[in-house]
């Protein structure tokens, strides 16, 4: 007999993220149980939150997963084996930030949220990950330095004013059509964008800071 189906308002089992996130994940990068264990950790308490503080418009678990931990953790397999410092402006509810501290421990990952109820949240979620630092800020405010600078929910007019001061490269999440829009900077030499693996016309861009700037 087939299994039962779950209940829709049965909360998914540690099982069943492991499974979403192993499919989503096939050929892009296989997790540790210790990884996993740490992104579940997060995703129960996501879902906990996103009740009252609407973390996310995306509710069907599946696309959670997707969009949310599989697409942070492609740009974490692309940055360097082991950058020493990492800043996530706009975190909201973690991402890419936090699947990318999962992945890189020896990374000081900062999370850069302007709203003080999302940040709370971070900080609530990040006790376990000793690499993290949450900060409530805006995302035009200086940050300092970091290697790299990632992020996928700040337009781009915003973080230009700060990201060539506060790294020397850059690794972003969009649409194909806001990165074209993107690459128009200058100040940036700017790699192909990578279309993720889910086809859904969300890619990853890179660029380093010409050094002609």
């Amino acid at each position: 007999m087939p299994p039962a189906r779950r209940q829709e308002t049965e909360s998914p089992s540690f099982e069943d993220f492991a499974r979403v996130l192993a499919s989503g994940l096939e050929g892009v990068r296989a997790l540790t149980c210790e990884q996993i264990t740490a992104l579940f950790r997060h995703y129960t308490l996501f879902q906990r939150w996103n009740k009252v503080l609407n973390l996310s418009s995306i509710s069907d678990f599946e696309a959670v997963v997707s969009r949310h931990y599989c697409e942070s953790i492609f740009l974490a397999t692309q940055l360097p084996a082991a950058p020493s410092s990492i800043v996530d402006i706009g975190s909201g509810a973690g991402f890419p930030g936090v699947p990318i501290a999962v992945l890189h421990p020896s990374s000081r990952v900062c999370l850069v949220e302007s709203r003080q109820r999302k940040a709370t949240f971070l900080k609530e979620a990040t006790r376990r990950l000793p690499n993290v630092e949450v900060r409530c800020q805006r995302a035009e405010d200086p940050v300092g330095r970091f290697d790299w600078l990632v992020s996928r929910a700040v337009a781009w007019k915003d973080l230009e004013p700060i990201a060539a001061d506060a790294t020397s490269s850059v690794a972003l999440l969009s649409t194909a059509s806001d990165a074209r829009e993107i690459m128009l900077c200058r100040r940036f030499l700017w790699w192909e964008p990578t279309p993720l693996p889910w086809g859904r016309q969300i890619v990853l861009l890179i660029g380093e800071v010409s050094r002609g700037t």
